[in-house]
């Protein structure tokens, strides 16, 4: 039987994109569909901008080292880390890989951690003892903070056809903590690094364009209430509207590139100046530092324009039968609602080659109640424990190719795609149930096409 659900929510303009949009990241488009299909550089980068490129693709890939070394561009790492180089979480720019049962933690997997309340600009309370997040590796003479581990609760559930699946439910233990007890309140969120590609394009996109999409008090009653989170800008010293992140926590790729080398490997930058130890970790704060700052501003200019012009695989498939009926479907059942399908980027004020593009993201880069059950219970400015900044799908058809794994979601509990769908709550309730209705076929053109982007 078929889903019965016609495609009258869909505009002319949008029916007209469904032909256009096999260059999901406009003149940053590439044709290559290998395993380094997210490493590859905007075409239109050229000259000095592609010389910095690579330097700064360097500065992602190869490892920081224990200071004092003769590596002296390169030293500094930790004292208190998750990981030696950004590619550990980000491996070949794609996604990290999430903890499994029998692992106490992985590079592609990190736990923050907060208390109740704020910090001075509105962002989470740090636990006094262990900081923003747990960090599970160090360097000689500290210890490191804590063990992180997952056990999962399976739930089966079934289709109104009588199809069956099954959801995989984590459960966290934070363990062998060695600068003493964890808060009795405190607040975690597990996270998996995320694909690398098109973020410049994203960056690019305008305030207003971003702020036309958000609809706090569901004025329009279809049940989606979107709406953009504020967050702490420490280079104007300002608040700004958030783009990157889980949570849309950050409001730059500058910030988010700093706040990764000093969080996830522990280094410097003249935006974070101070080493990630707190105040019972007294043989943190007497370890040997790399300089100061230990990531010079021109170094990380240049990984910042590294993050900012990794190309978009173009989409695949295109003509196939299933993957157009998959696409009507998804435009039918509602998903574009939050994984809202182009954008016109305007002005990038550093790097033109990301200006006034036609892109097709899927995302509107907006906070969405996600219900309980993909809750964290952890606010994060004005993001409260239900919401998630609906993540960009550019890319996502390719995760097993590039990254040899199909775990989706911010914590990597869903295996495939379809699990990820099943898993959407609150705002998308009613779209999930459109989708649960499909017929198997139907469900699976759906997922086609999500496998093509």
């Amino acid at each position: 039987m078929g889903s019965g659900i016609s495609l009258k929510s869909c505009t002319k303009e949008s029916l007209k994109v469904y032909q256009t949009d096999e260059r999901l990241g406009g003149d940053l488009t590439v044709y290559d569909f290998s395993t380094n299909a997210f490493s590859l550089p905007a075409p239109a980068l050229n000259g000095i901008d592609e010389l910095n490129f690579f330097v700064g693709n360097s500065f992602f890939n190869q490892n920081w080292v224990t200071a004092p070394s003769s590596t002296t561009a390169r030293d500094g790492l930790g004292p208190l880390f998750n990981a030696r180089n950004c590619s550990a979480c980000h491996f070949k720019d794609g996604r990290g890989t999430p903890i499994l049962p029998g692992m106490t933690g992985t590079e592609g997997f990190l736990m923050r951690i907060s208390i109740s309340g704020t910090d001075l600009h509105g962002g989470p309370n740090p636990d006094p003892s262990y900081g923003g997040q747990i960090n599970d590796k160090s360097v000689s003479g500290v210890l490191p903070e804590a063990e992180v581990s997952v056990a999962f609760n399976f739930i089966s559930g079934t289709y109104p056809d009588g199809s069956n699946y099954e959801l995989r439910e984590p459960i966290y233990t934070i363990s062998n903590l060695n600068y003493g007890a964890l808060d009795p309140g405190i607040l975690y969120s597990p996270r998996v690094g995320n694909q690398m590609i098109g973020l410049g394009l994203l960056e690019a996109i305008s305030e207003t364009d971003l702020l036309a999409n958000a609809d706090e008090f569901d004025s329009n009653g279809d049940g989606i209430s979107g709406r953009a989170n504020y967050v702490w800008d420490y280079i104007t010293n300002s608040q700004k509207i958030g783009r990157f992140g889980w949570k849309a926590n950050q409001p730059s790729l500058k910030q988010q590139v700093a706040g990764a080398f000093l969080g996830d490997i522990g280094i410097t930058t003249s935006l974070f100046q101070t080493e990630n130890c707190t105040s019972p970790q007294q043989d943190c704060q007497n370890a040997p530092n790399g300089g100061s700052p230990e990531l010079e501003d021109e170094d990380l200019d240049k990984v910042v324009l590294y993050a900012s012009s990794l190309a978009v695989p173009a989409r695949r498939n295109t003509n196939d039968p299933d993957v157009l009926k998959g696409k009507e479907l998804f435009f039918s059942v509602g998903c574009v609602s939050c994984h809202k399908y182009t954008f016109n980027t305007g002005i990038h004020p550093q790097f033109s080659h990301l200006s006034n593009q036609r892109i097709f993201p899927f995302t509107d880069l907006l906070l969405h109640d996600m219900g309980s059950q993909l809750a964290d219970n952890r606010p994060d400015y004005l993001a409260d424990g239900n919401e998630w900044r609906t993540p960009p799908l550019w890319g996502i058809g390719l995760f097993e190719t590039v990254n040899g794994h199909t775990y989706y979601l911010h914590d990597g509990r869903a295996r495939n795609l379809e699990e990820a769908i099943l898993w959407h709550g609150g705002e998308a309730t009613t779209v999930i149930n459109r989708f649960k209705n499909l017929s198997k076929p139907e469900r699976n053109q759906l997922i086609q096409f999500l496998k093509s982007l």
